[in-house]
């Protein structure tokens, strides 16, 4: 008996199949999937370049799977279609036999369907975990939507935390995080798309997991950190010499350690007792009531004795269990006002401060209105080199260009007219000079139904050594000399 040729066996083995998807569906499939597969071999060697740009990224990780797992759906609706269709049309067709569980064509069908079944599956495992890592890339949370997203990753970049990843505090490990991160996430992308999200993106974000489950993987609040030698420096924005007075504090930052839980750390993470407050104006600003737990489970509750609310607006407040989150509230998104943003970068020499006035101009300067961004870096520059140019023309130019840099670089840094974030639209809740912080609790006025109170003393958490001195006598007790800081 002849043995079939090659060509004859693959032609047997595969003319039900290319019978049934000769339609117009299926074939559309098979193109979606070659032209898929095609593209994506030809990106394969510019991946590690493609994820460092999320424009380029996108068809790369997230249309090509698209596209290819939609090639794949319609391949097999067309052949069901097809087939149907020829039922009900009655129509014989002499070299498709009928495909019954005893059909040889039946079985090379389904050997074929299984073995690409299993390569598709692969080249779809492969586009799914590109494309999660992409989207779990910081170029992808902060760059894709450009405009949306540049106030943080701008804050995010110039943070303590810019060699962590966005997804380690954003969603963390495990996956129903990673799930509940891309269902927020989807949300976000339809806001983009049809131009609905908020102007300025809401805080705090109240699906943002636990600290417990992120901050403390890295921060353990527990641990005994002593007390914290702070000295900051501000210049003076009514003189020609911009004067620098000196503040020194020392931080009862604690922890726990033999005597029990003690400092700031100690009474607000104390592990074996817990606070719980409710706000009541959705940004955890005013918060008129505070419940502490003690470790052998008493209850206290306080209450603002300033703030008349009614039992239904505490009841429809927001109910929080206190964390870092609550203090630390902008750990790697931390907007400045311009005065204590000027003082860093004079204190850093970035701002020279024998530059006359040069305080009070660069006030003057950032706190005016602008149109937009650039217009706002193209005038401050303007104003200050028209100031010094007018009043102080033997000003050294490169001390002025690198003070008018670095006052350009503070409001790029903390103003974006178009999503309506201008100073101090975020507070800062680490402190109380610039924003309440501590005194949304610390104000005096929680008071218990026992009469007592969340203390406001300012010995509770620092010890002022010195304030606003010229040349504090502590620093030089301790050999420290104010020039350094």
């Amino acid at each position: 008996m002849e043995s079939k040729s090659l060509q004859v066996r693959i032609y047997e083995w595969l003319s039900p199949l290319v019978y049934l998807s000769s339609n117009a569906i299926s074939l559309t499939g098979v193109v979606l999937v070659t032209a898929a597969t095609v593209l994506w071999l030809f990106l394969l060697p510019m991946m590690a370049r493609v994820m460092d740009n999320p424009y380029l990224g996108i068809p790369g990780f997230l249309l090509l799977p698209g596209i290819f797992l939609l090639g794949l759906i319609l391949i097999p609706i067309g052949i069901v279609l097809r087939r149907a269709r020829l039922r009900r049309q009655g129509t014989d067709v002499e070299h498709l036999p009928a495909l019954t569980l005893d059909s040889v064509q039946l079985r090379r069908l389904a050997i074929f369907v299984a073995v690409t079944t299993i390569l598709n599956l692969g080249m779809a495992g492969q586009f799914g975990y590109s494309a999660v890592n992409y989207m779990d890339s910081d170029q992808f949370c902060g760059l894709t939507c450009h405009k949306v997203m540049e106030p943080e990753y701008t804050a995010y970049s110039n943070s303590p935390h810019a060699r962590v990843a966005c997804v380690e505090c954003h969603i963390g490990s495990g996956a129903s995080w990673f799930v509940k991160a891309k269902i927020s996430g989807t949300r976000q992308l339809f806001a983009v798309a049809f131009n609905t999200y908020e102007r300025p993106i809401a805080s705090p974000v109240l699906s943002l997991r636990p600290a417990r489950q992120t901050c403390e993987e890295c921060h353990w609040p527990s641990r005994f950190g002593g007390d914290l030698f702070v000295v900051r420096n501000s210049y003076s924005a009514d003189d020609e010499q911009n004067s620098k007075s000196t503040t020194v504090l020392l931080m009862k930052v604690g922890g726990q350690d033999w005597r029990g839980s003690v400092g700031i750390h100690g009474a607000h993470a104390d592990t074996r007792g817990h606070m719980d407050y409710i706000s009541t104006d959705g940004h955890r600003q005013v918060i008129p009531q505070v419940t502490y737990t003690s470790a052998d489970g008493k209850v206290t509750v306080y209450n603002a004795t300033d703030q008349k609310v009614t039992p239904a607006q505490l009841e429809s407040g927001e109910h929080r269990r206190m964390d870092c989150i609550d203090c630390h509230n902008r750990p790697s998104h931390t907007f400045q006002l311009p005065e204590r943003a000027v003082d860093l970068a004079m204190d850093s020499s970035r701002i020279s401060p024998a530059l006359p006035f040069i305080k009070k101009q660069a006030i003057a300067a950032l706190r005016r209105d602008y149109a937009d961004r650039d217009t706002g870096a193209r005038e401050i520059a303007t104003s200050l080199t028209q100031f010094y140019q007018a009043k102080y023309p033997q000003t050294n130019p490169e001390t002025m260009k690198n003070a008018i840099d670095a006052v350009k670089a503070i409001y790029l840094q903390n103003v974006f007219p178009e999503m309506k974030i201008s100073w101090g639209t975020y507070p800062n809740n680490l402190g109380h000079m610039d924003f309440p912080g501590c005194f949304r609790c610390h104000d005096g006025n929680h008071t218990s139904s026992d009469g007592r109170v969340i203390s406001n003393d300012c010995a509770t958490c620092h010890d002022l050594l010195s304030m606003d001195e010229k040349n504090p006598k502590v620093l030089s007790d301790l050999g420290y000399s104010t020039a350094q800081h």
